[in-house]
């Protein structure tokens, strides 16, 4: 594997029953870029992501984190060595505090058990606040101290998302999987939330991949595109030769007009 490379994904295969979500799909992500991964509905994007993270066996194939094969390897052992990812639904517990849910995302690094939580020996309070300051950090970067306990249930959808981003950055990943961060959103949280994609990138130097449909946002931001449809791998490249790419205008609109 290329020394620069954090994430390669090889010739993976994956179907279910007899269709096909994947048909021999290879990418990499290199060291502090951000790589959109872009596709029409259904082109086999959150699948591929699945397959990384842990969630999908793939039929064939090989997925390398740094170098280690981690293809078989169970999601939370995948977690653990430091591949983060926000789901395109919000995964948050709703009845619980932004801080609370932002500490549940610590959880992987957490080593008292729930006997020494309940005596509280000093050790465990010392691991409680270092991991105290990680979420007071994250909360103060993603600019959500002023709903930092309020229940998730009662915030609005674009805060709901940050939060959401907030728990996967809890983990301190080495890379972080992005699987549709701005969709649903309005235009205010959209740029909102790209500034904090393009933060996590330039001031904690995590690589993402960034599944997304809004195309000013990949063309803006990603470094490198990759485009999937029906499964395969139809382009890769810098952002305009994709854009202008035959097989892409065809995939998205179904006719050669440039995106």
């Amino acid at each position: 594997m290329n020394n620069g490379r954090v994430l390669e994904v090889s010739d993976i295969a994956l179907s279910f029953g007899g269709v096909t979500a994947l048909a021999g799909v290879s990418l990499h992500v290199n060291r502090g870029e951000i790589l959109g991964l872009i596709g029409p509905n259904g082109s086999g994007k959150s699948s591929l992501l699945n397959c990384i993270n842990g969630f999908y066996r793939p039929d064939s194939g090989k997925v390398y984190f740094e170098g280690k094969d981690i293809t078989r390897l169970p999601p939370y052992k995948i977690a653990q060595l430091g591949i983060g990812r926000a789901f395109q639904g919000i995964q948050l517990y709703v009845g619980m505090t932004v801080l609370q849910n932002l500490l549940a995302g610590r959880h992987l690094k957490m080593k008292s058990n729930p006997l020494a939580a309940i005596t509280y020996w000093p050790w465990v309070h010392r691991e409680e606040v270092e991991h105290r300051r990680v979420v007071e950090d994250i909360i103060d970067f993603l600019e959500i101290e002023a709903v930092r306990n309020w229940v998730v249930g009662a915030l609005g959808y674009g805060l709901r998302k940050r939060v959401d981003l907030g728990r996967a950055l809890a983990l301190e990943p080495k890379i972080l999987l992005l699987d549709e961060p701005t969709a649903g959103m309005n235009v205010e949280e959209k740029g909102d939330m790209v500034r904090f994609i393009l933060d996590i990138r330039e001031a904690m130097n995590i690589p993402i991949v960034l599944v997304e449909h809004d195309m000013e946002i990949v063309m803006d931001i990603v470094d490198r595109v990759v485009v999937l449809d029906f499964g395969h791998k139809i382009a890769e490249g810098n952002p305009e030769a994709v854009r202008t790419d035959p097989q892409v205008i065809k995939a998205y609109l179904g006719e050669e007009e440039e995106i």
